[in-house]
């Protein structure tokens, strides 16, 4: 008892030292970080002041230039004046001058035409012709400048804060024809805000996302707006969780409170463990192999089985128990067959199958899991289906129970298929048009599972997908009306 009390002490000793050295290692390299960002930070510092005294010199240079000009030409304007009124004076004194002495003359007879000589001077005489008015006003009054509101915007720099936390409104998040929008605000107005950053994540979890989830976060930077959609989604997952950032030019804020949005959608693989010995099915990609495919799959079982290199301890595995044998030969015979995994049971269900338009045969739909092994779709009252012939001429009928009507419409090369399994609706469309081609109305007794059928060609299926709105609005319209007659519901 003793030695085993010892052991887990030294267990947790060692558990412990291992705790301190890495929380040691964890501390040393903050302590790196600090240096390393203190560094950029301050060059970053540096720089927007630098480039901000750029910006101040470059306007005291204009501004200067400007007084400048301003003083050149005031300066030649008042010199010019200047000028023209010395001389204007001095012509003046002169005829002072000259007219004194006329009058001081004692010489009486050419008083009269020196008199008005100087009469004549005078009226022409440059000082009566000017202007005593300064032609440029000595004030600089209008080019003086007041900083003070500048001078306290300077004062008010500091650090950028870190952007506050924006919160998502998920009463104006949308979901819908697999296309998420969400939407989010801020507390309070933040001009500094440059650009959100949005992340989103699937999830079988509702609530607060868990410390292990199976889903990566995915990304989504750069967003302008406080809102995003995300389009083109497949659903494979229950929910969605959105979580969301404001970002400033140098620092992003917090997370917002995560978000968790359901994705209702149907979901399914294929059963490739019961599909006919004449399909290769990998994963929702089917492929007509007449030479077939399961068939080569268990020649090559038995040759491995055979294999000196393969004893009876290896072929026990949980991955190769020979229970995972049981059902391989589901269907068979001419029913090239293939089912969903998922039974549906209830509400409305929709997903799409690419097909090769160039496949001899072709047929998509739902079926009851008793279908026989030898039943081909549409030919019991098991399963209900759409079919593409292309043996003898090109063709596109609903079959059910034996009985089939022609369509009278382009074959598309991507059909969707809705399942209301509560009102017995079972209808095909151009998935691309979303144009309805054939509706069968019935009462589901049991459960049904999707089904598919090919000859001599592929097709491939999509899922996860949420009935699209176009479709549910036309079954809206169409509700009280059916485009099969009795012999096919």
């Amino acid at each position: 008892i003793e030695d085993e009390s010892l052991r887990k002490i030294c267990t947790t000793l060692a558990l412990k030292n291992e705790e301190i050295q890495n929380f040691i290692c964890f501390l040393k390299q903050s302590l790196q970080n600090v240096e390393v960002n203190a560094s950029r930070v301050q060059e970053d510092l540096e720089g927007e002041f630098s480039s901000l005294h750029a910006v101040l010199d470059e306007m005291k240079d204009s501004m200067v230039t400007r007084i400048k000009q301003e003083k050149a030409g005031r300066v030649y304007e008042l010199q010019n004046q200047l000028s023209a009124c010395t001389k204007a004076l001095e012509s003046s004194e002169e005829l002072l001058e000259m007219a004194n002495q006329t009058l001081c003359s004692s010489e009486t007879g050419g008083f009269s035409q020196a008199a008005k000589d100087i009469k004549d001077s005078v009226t022409m005489a440059p000082a009566f012709r000017l202007s005593l008015k300064p032609k440029a006003s000595d004030s600089m009054s209008h080019m003086m400048v007041d900083f003070t509101q500048e001078r306290n915007m300077l004062m008010g720099i500091k650090f950028l804060p870190v952007p506050v936390t924006p919160e998502i409104l998920v009463s104006e998040c949308q979901v819908c024809d697999n296309t998420i929008t969400v939407v989010w605000m801020l507390p309070e107005p933040d001009s500094k805000i440059d650009h959100y950053i949005l992340e989103h994540r699937r999830t079988n979890h509702e609530g607060p996302p868990r410390a292990r989830e199976e889903y990566p976060w995915m990304v989504v930077e750069g967003i302008r707006q406080s809102e995003y959609t995300l389009t083109g989604l497949r659903f494979d997952t229950r929910f969605m969780t959105f979580r969301v950032k404001a970002c400033n030019k140098a620092v992003a804020g917090e997370f917002s409170e995560p978000v968790t949005l359901e994705t209702p959608a149907f979901h399914f693989k294929l059963d490739a463990s019961s599909a006919h010995q004449n399909l290769r099915v990998e994963d929702l990609a089917v492929e007509w192999d007449s030479s077939g495919g399961k068939v080569q799959e268990m020649r090559k079982e038995k040759n491995r089985t055979n294999s000196p290199m393969n004893s009876p301890a290896r072929l026990m595995s949980p991955k190769r128990a020979p229970s995972t044998r049981v059902g391989r030969d589901r269907f068979t015979a001419e029913s090239y067959t293939v089912l969903g995994d998922t039974m549906i049971d209830a509400g409305q269900q929709y997903w799409e199958v690419r097909f090769d338009k160039e496949s001899k045969a072709f047929a998509a739909g739902v079926a009851l899991r008793t279908l026989g092994r030898f039943d081909q779709l549409g030919k019991s009252s098991a399963s209900w289906c759409l079919h593409l012939n292309n043996w003898l001429q090109q063709s596109l009928t609903a079959k059910h129970n034996n009985k089939a009507r022609t369509l009278d419409c382009p074959i598309p090369d991507r059909i969707g298929v809705y399942c209301n399994f509560d009102e017995g609706i079972l209808s095909f469309y151009n998935a691309r048009t979303k144009q309805l081609l054939h509706t069968f109305r019935t009462k589901f007794q049991q459960p049904v599972v999707p089904a598919f059928m090919v000859w001599n060609g592929s097709f491939s299926v999509h899922t996860g997908l949420q009935v699209p709105s176009m479709v549910q609005s036309g079954q809206r319209r169409n509700s009280a009306t059916s485009s099969s007659n009795a012999s096919l519901t």
